[in-house]
């Protein structure tokens, strides 16, 4: 490498949820000029959803490219490809090249782009990083079911359900407003957790927010009788009722 390049900036990019006219008037901006735009995918595909999403917003012949990662719950398998990638990213921006990494909703909440930005931090902290924020799934659906998230001086939980009800146990049953994200697996245990809050009755699920094929469901048991699709939430609130 020249001695006297440059090195590029890394733009981490939340795009939303799924509608592309979602996407940040920041967000856009940099995807017209970035010489590359990365995002992650499956082990098994090429395939992004970020990129889906991002794809009317960037410019005709920029370097678009998917880089896989594991999702298993082998942690040194997912670890080394987090390295491998960010040797990738960092590779372009040492030759100058500006970069934009794609991770669906907020870039720094429950994203991907998380986990790179520590190895970036950690292996070259000379690099400079810039994170743009993106709407998040939650308050997408949110809006699109017409229900204030908070209120006044009411608290909100924002958790996971990869794990079922752990963590909304975990966390107490006291927040006034209650977002599960990832609610697709263990249902029947997020019911009983959200039951045993005093939240069941009062929560929704949506999928796939924002996009063609999404789905409202008004009554949470719904989801014990099929399997939701990964891209679910739930938003429960303990004041007032969910629009239903």
């Amino acid at each position: 490498m020249n001695m006297e390049t440059k090195t590029g900036t890394l733009y981490g990019i939340g795009v939303g949820p799924g509608d592309p006219d979602l996407l940040t008037i920041k967000a856009v901006n940099i995807l017209k000029s970035v010489d590359v735009v990365f995002a992650a995918s499956s082990i098994k595909n090429k395939h992004s959803l970020a990129v889906d999403i991002a794809q009317p917003h960037i410019s005709e012949g920029t370097d678009v490219r998917a880089l896989p990662f594991q999702m298993s719950n082998n942690e040194a398998e997912r670890g080394k490809l987090w390295e491998q990638n960010a040797k990738i990213i960092l590779s372009e921006l040492q030759e100058g090249r500006s970069v934009a990494f794609l991770t669906l909703g907020d870039s720094l909440t429950y994203s991907t782009f998380g986990y790179l930005l520590k190895i970036i931090k950690q292996t070259a902290p000379h690099i400079n990083v810039v994170s743009v924020p993106g709407i998040t799934s939650y308050q997408a659906a949110a809006a699109r079911i017409n229900t204030p998230l908070v209120e006044g001086d009411e608290s909100l939980l924002v958790t996971s359900g990869a794990r079922g009800g752990d963590e909304l146990r975990k966390c107490g049953t006291s927040a006034d407003n209650v977002v599960l994200l990832k609610a697709y697996k263990n249902v029947t245990d997020i019911n009983s957790a959200l039951k045993d809050a005093n939240l069941l009755e009062n929560s929704i699920g949506i999928s796939k927010c924002g996009r063609k094929d999404e789905q409202i469901v008004r009554d949470v048991r719904e989801f014990e009788k099929r399997k939701p699709d990964y891209w679910t939430l739930v938003i429960a609130k303990r004041n007032m009722a969910c629009n239903k």
